[in-house]
């Protein structure tokens, strides 16, 4: 996307407004510079690619302004993968800054996708994750930058709850899975369920389950992720997660501090709290668009 991503005048869909509200506020997000989480990776999906590496273990540290992500490590102990847009490119790199391997557009490397046979190569398989992870971590914030677009859709009825859902489209500068995606949130506008069809997997629906919210900076992050098949119907296939996503912890670097102070956030005692403390009461009576 755009190197400068200061948002602009938010989606005037009442549930965005209230979905950033709970997530710690975009007054709080405007003050972020960048984000470091340690993730945990597994799941049947990668050593199918021919990634058999079991779990994999990595620190993303991204930019909060602009689509500029590290992954380390990665291949190797003393290697890091660093992706950049405008233009896009994935490099793998030392860890004192000499480059091993750099691919320019790397998202039209891809071969045609079979999963009976086909492989993906580091470059690849290190574009996947940033660009997903970049896209991750800094939703729903993103959904304020500047050409995305927000509208909230009719609800879903999953097993015994209604959750509300946000059609969002991304702009082609934004490296992602692809540029439809929806989003689904529950009575406590955290989010629990995300569905798109990645462009490198043949468009193979996804729905994408999130769990166990948890605040981190004042900001609040799914930290369990499974990811399933979706048939035609909208319906998960959730017996199998072909990738799983745990996330650890969640360092955020802000430019000031939040106006909430540590002896205040000292004092909370759960720390799966599904709403920001500095948020407003929630009060929603409107209507899907």
């Amino acid at each position: 996307m755009s190197t400068s991503l200061s948002h602009e005048k938010p989606d005037r869909s009442p549930l965005l407004a209230k979905v950033l509200n709970a997530h710690g506020g975009l007054e709080n997000w405007e003050r972020v510079r960048s984000l470091r989480a340690d993730i945990v990776l597994g799941g049947p999906f990668w050593s199918m690619l021919g990634w058999a590496h079991g779990e994999l273990k990595l620190t993303a540290s991204l930019d909060a302004r602009r689509e500029h992500i590290t992954l380390a490590p990665f291949t190797a102990p003393d290697r890091i993968a660093v992706l950049d847009v405008e233009p896009e490119r994935l490099s793998i790199q030392t860890t004192n800054g000499v480059l091993v391997e750099q691919r320019d557009d790397p998202r039209s490397s891809f071969p045609p996708f079979d999963p009976r046979i086909t492989r993906w190569d580091p470059i690849q398989v290190a574009y996947f994750l940033s660009a997903a992870h970049w896209n991750y971590l800094t939703q729903p914030f993103s959904f304020t930058y500047p050409g995305v677009d927000v509208r909230e859709i009719e609800p879903w009825d999953e097993g015994d709850h209604m959750w509300r859902r946000l059609a969002v489209r991304f702009p082609e500068t934004n490296a992602n899975h692809n540029s439809d995606q929806v989003f689904y949130y529950d009575t406590d506008f955290m989010l629990r369920r995300m569905d798109y069809a990645p462009e490198v997997t043949a468009n193979s629906p996804v729905a994408h389950y999130t769990h166990d919210p948890k605040t981190f900076g004042g900001l609040v992050f799914p930290t369990r992720r499974r990811i399933h098949r979706r048939g035609t119907d909208g319906i998960a296939d959730q017996s199998l997660a072909a990738i799983t996503l745990d996330v650890a912890r969640v360092t955020v670097e802000a430019t000031r501090p939040n106006r909430q102070t540590d002896r205040d956030r000292s004092n909370r005692t759960d720390p799966d709290t599904r709403r920001h403390p500095d948020a407003a009461p929630i009060d929603d009576e409107s209507t899907p668009a």
